[in-house]
Parts: structure tokens; sequence; C-alpha cells
């Protein structure tokens, strides 16, 4: 069989008038819709209608003259075929990125991209100083910002999905980290619980109400909390949406624990306190080499303290 590296380069070279950019988006729509396993949400991602997706994708098997995605009610899924070049295309996107890096570099951060993981808290509350700082001084540079848990931004950094990213420590072992805050965990409760005029809230009494637990995948805070000091917690519900576990608080359905960056400037009423014993996690800034990091990234860093 012929290497399928080897057939997408061949293809490119013998295309005449080939547009790169435009095959780069065509490569780019096919990871998204992978990805997301769905037109829609692909589109959505790169800011296209989902019919110009569904087109890009159309055009490839065309071109290449091989089926790359199966469609049905549930979303989209891989042929054995796009299996095949699915790790080529991205191989191929890498190097354009690298490429597209490169030349940015050479013009003098006059363009450039910066691909950030974030945290719902630092995106809120730390990202809009640093970028307006940035922005001022490098106003060319575009910036694709992807929210999610600690897990997932790490992963993003260490798969390339993302050039950098905010987590918390301890980090993997193949990340280069820069710490930048100790983030204090605070009990939060309905404004009229009968702890609401505590001076510091008891861990034990977790376990006296229902609990609204922020976690999704990975284990988070609170369920380190509760192993440590051996609680049993009466958890009613989980989410990774720290607004709706907010809400469910002021609503008067439980209590949670939830870092302070996040709830700095929250509008709702609920009553914030400290525990008896002491809680926090570690935020750091964290990438895969500092050395072979792109201009922009590293300018980037030099701009984290205006947060």
């Amino acid at each position: 069989m012929q290497d399928p590296l080897g057939f997408l380069y061949a293809w490119i070279l013998k295309k005449e008038g080939f547009a790169v950019d435009m095959n780069i988006q065509k490569y780019a729509a096919f990871l998204k819709t992978v990805e997301y396993g769905s037109f829609t949400k692909a589109a959505e991602s790169l800011s296209y209608s989902q019919s110009g997706i569904s087109r890009m994708i159309a055009d490839l098997e065309k071109e290449w003259e091989v089926s790359l995605l199966e469609r049905g009610r549930g979303g989209v899924r891989l042929t054995s075929d796009g299996i095949t070049l699915l790790p080529y295309v991205k191989r191929l996107c890498t190097e354009y990125d690298s490429l597209q890096r490169q030349v940015n570099e050479m013009k003098g951060l006059q363009t450039g991209l910066i691909r950030i993981g974030t945290l719902t808290s630092v995106a809120t509350h730390w990202l809009p100083n640093i970028i307006r700082k940035f922005h001022a001084d490098y106003p060319n540079i575009e910036y694709e910002l992807i929210s999610g848990e600690y897990i997932e931004v790490e992963e993003w950094i260490l798969e390339g999905r993302v050039d950098c990213g905010f987590l918390r420590l301890p980090a993997h072992p193949d990340l280069e980290t820069v710490f930048m805050e100790r983030d204090e965990l605070l009990v939060i409760l309905p404004e009229n619980h009968r702890l609401a005029d505590c001076e510091v809230f008891p861990v034990e009494a977790l376990c006296e109400d229902p609990f609204m637990l922020l976690e999704k995948g990975g284990r988070m805070e609170a369920s380190e909390l509760f192993e440590k000091y051996h609680l049993k917690p009466d958890v009613h519900f989980r989410t990774w949406d720290d607004y709706a576990i907010m809400s469910m608080v002021e609503s008067g359905l439980g209590i949670s624990i939830a870092p302070e960056l996040f709830l700095r400037r929250t509008p709702y009423r609920i009553a914030k306190k400290k525990l008896n014993v002491p809680a926090y996690r570690d935020i750091a800034f964290a990438l895969r080499c500092r050395k072979t990091a792109s201009m922009a990234v590293k300018r980037f860093m030099e701009y984290l303290d205006y947060r």
C-alpha cells in the first residue's frame, strides 16, 4: 500500500494551481469534524456554515477518491480510510502551523496566533488584562481560547492542540510550568444558611447539607479534600459548570466549594466562607517547551504579571 503521507504530498505537488491555504482549511474542517463528531459543532468552532464544512469534506473525498466519514443520525464517524489518513492530515496541519509561526517570527510578530487552553476563572479574571496589555504592543496577534478542566488543558498542550495553557499543579512531567498564584478554596452557602455568619466553616460540616460537586472527569479539589479528611458528603449534583453550582446554592439546594478566583465579582447572592483547614489550588502557566515555543508565546509569557 502506498504511504498515505506520501500520497498526500504527491497529490499536493502535482495539483496544478494548488491553493495551500484553502486545502489547509479543508484539512482543519476534517479534523474538527472528527473531533466533535458533528458538522454543526465543527462549523461553530471554525466560524463556517454547516454546509460549508460538509462541502469541504466532500471536496476532499472527491479529490482523494476515498470515503472519509460515515454520516448517521448520531453524527459522523471515521471510515477505515479516514482512520488511516487521519494521523497524516494531523501531521500536515501541525507542520503548516509550524511554518506559519516561523514566518510570523521572521516578520517580527507583525502577525501570529496564540492558542491558549484555559480554566473558566482564568479566562474571566486574568486573561482580559493580560491580553489587553499584550494587544497594545502587538495588535495583529490573534488568539484562540479553549476552556476546559485541568486534565483537558494538560492533554491539549501535550497533543499540540494548544500552544500553552493554565492548569493546576502538579502538572504532567513533560510540561514546563510557571507558578502563577495560590488560590484559596472557599465554601459557598445560601445567604440564609445557619452557618452563613460563622467566622470559619468547619470542614466536617460539609457533610451536613446536600453537596453540589464541581467535578468532571478527573478528580477536583473538593474530592481530594473529602478523601484527606475522611469525609463522605451527601452529593446531590455533579457538574463542571461553575455558574450552575452557584445558582443552585443561591436557590438553597445545597452547599459547595469553589476557588476564590472564580468567586470574584460573582452576581449570585451567596455567602463565601473560609474553611478551618488549609485548602487551596496552585495555578500555573504551562507549555511543552519554552525553548521551542513560538516567539509570540515567548513574548506573551512576559505579560503574565499583568493579570
